[in-house]
């Protein structure tokens, strides 16, 4: 069995529906994903509006517009502008936004602000709650912000950004965060930042956070470094080309087997009469709904 991202938590489904039945393959075509759950988000710089539909129709789960670190400062007002007609022609997409203690952050909101195919932020360099809710209120007090944390002040306010009110997911800027505090990009360094993470985002009551990304074009790095991403138990990961996304989705993702597990377990707990035998029933039942749940959303077709 690989490392558990699913847990067992508080949510508990009727599993009524017969998921042989709902699933197709572990390949089936891209489908919609709910952002609470999304694997691979994208980033596309802002400068490069002729990708933008392209990009749209990846296999990433999530589309970042980046108007932030992809933008030299004197290009940001076209990158914005280009970004803004594209989603107000009817393109749907997060946007990474510069940081709220940048000259570009205000301007950025008031551009993006009403436009309803806006899916959400990224708000760069996130270091307090204060900066949380500042954005969503500019964004009109129902747009979701994930919260990037990229320096040690940010990590060490994590858990009061994750209850912060619009926030809706933690993401690791891996990068800016080795910058700023001289630590190694190797997995043992950065687990103290992801467990962070994962923590604050559980005492925010947060979906999983998403981990930062790959650089390089090595699949067998990616591969490798996703697995790192799913053993810490985060439910993301950003990436940095749409090659990327597919390797991505298939880490973060219950395999065939665990499903198969998933549904003989459910099976059996119906068979019984949904009776709790011992101590362990309920945290394996908790965990067995969540893939189901996750099979379903991925389209993960279990191993006979």
């Amino acid at each position: 069995m690989s490392a558990d991202p699913y847990g067992s938590g508080p949510e508990v489904l009727d599993p009524e529906d017969d998921l042989r039945a709902l699933v197709t393959t572990r390949t089936a075509r891209h489908r919609p994903v709910d952002p609470s759950i999304a694997r691979s988000w994208l980033l596309v710089p802002g400068t490069r509006a002729d990708t933008f539909d392209d990009m749209a129709a990846s296999r990433a789960d999530a589309v970042v517009l980046d108007i932030e670190d992809a933008v030299d400062p004197s290009n940001k007002p076209q990158a914005r502008q280009d970004v803004v007609d594209w989603l107000r022609a009817g393109g749907r997409a997060w946007v990474r936004v510069n940081d709220a203690a940048s000259p570009f952050w205000a301007d950025d909101l008031a551009a993006l602000a009403g436009i309803p195919s806006l899916l959400g932020i990224m708000l760069a360099k996130t270091e307090s709650p204060a900066q949380v809710t500042s954005s969503v209120d500019r964004l009109g007090g129902d747009v979701p912000i994930v919260a990037l944390i990229e320096s040690a002040i940010g990590m060490e306010d994590a858990a009061h950004i994750a209850r912060a009110r619009g926030a809706f997911r933690l993401a690791f800027g891996s990068g800016d965060f080795r910058r700023d505090t001289g630590m190694s990009a190797d997995a043992e360094a950065m687990a103290y930042p992801r467990a962070r993470l994962v923590v604050a985002s559980r005492v925010g009551n947060l979906p999983g956070p998403i981990d930062g990304p790959t650089v390089g074009n090595s699949m067998p790095t990616l591969r490798e470094q996703s697995g790192i991403t799913v053993s810490m138990g985060m439910t993301g990961k950003l990436c940095l080309s749409a090659e990327q996304a597919p390797v991505i989705n298939e880490v973060i993702c219950p395999t065939p087997s665990e499903v198969l597990w998933a549904l003989d377990f459910l099976a059996d707990f119906e068979s019984r009469g949904r009776v709790v035998r011992d101590g362990s029933d309920l945290p394996r039942l908790g965990r067995a709904q969540k893939i189901e749940k996750l099979a379903i959303s991925f389209g993960v077709h279990p191993t006979s």
